[in-house]
């Protein structure tokens, strides 16, 4: 089973979240790999929305921008046209 139209907005939107984030903290995308323990191109993936995340990623990704997890997922279900997501 495939991810929904609604399940790849919020992904989008979560992508989204983490390059404005990396950005606005200076960082290259292989700067945020080696930070984080991940793969650049999977940072890049990420943000493209084109991953579905492990909590324990969503994680890695914050600590490494140096914030709060819920900075990068407060609000996404309100985006949501799509309830079954939940």
């Amino acid at each position: 089973m495939g991810i929904s139209r609604a399940g790849s907005s919020l992904l989008q939107a979560f992508g989204d979240r983490v390059r404005q984030r990396r950005l606005e903290n200076g960082l290259s995308q292989e700067k945020l790999a080696e930070l984080s323990g991940l793969h650049r191109t999977y940072i890049g993936h990420v943000e493209r929305g084109e991953v579905n995340l492990a909590l324990i990623n969503i994680l890695r990704i914050a600590k490494s921008l140096s914030i709060d997890a819920s900075e990068l997922v407060e609000g996404l279900a309100d985006e949501l046209d799509d309830p079954r997501i939940l």
